[in-house]
């Protein structure tokens, strides 16, 4: 399965759907120290501020300055490496 991305209510975050477990819900912020290397990877995409991943998803929050245009690409390809989607 092909990562879906999803609007959620809030404009700075977008929902994208693996379609594949990503383990105990867990929420990853900029500027902690994170000990899931997904998780990492995600928070060092420029303007991301915070990681969720539970059930077959994961959310991205993002700075209101910062382009989705410029992150979900970039998401999109590390969901993929690690989900195998």
């Amino acid at each position: 399965m092909a990562v879906q991305i999803s609007n959620t209510p809030n404009p700075n975050a977008l929902k994208f759907t693996v379609g594949v477990d990503v383990g105990d819900p867990a929420t990853f912020v900029a500027g902690a120290e994170i000990d899931d290397p997904t998780a990492a990877s995600l928070v060092a995409i420029e303007g991301v501020t915070s990681v969720f991943m539970t059930a077959d998803f994961v959310t991205l929050s993002k700075t209101p300055d910062a382009s989705w245009e410029a992150i979900a690409p970039l998401a999109t390809e590390l969901l993929e490496e690690r989900f195998g989607a």
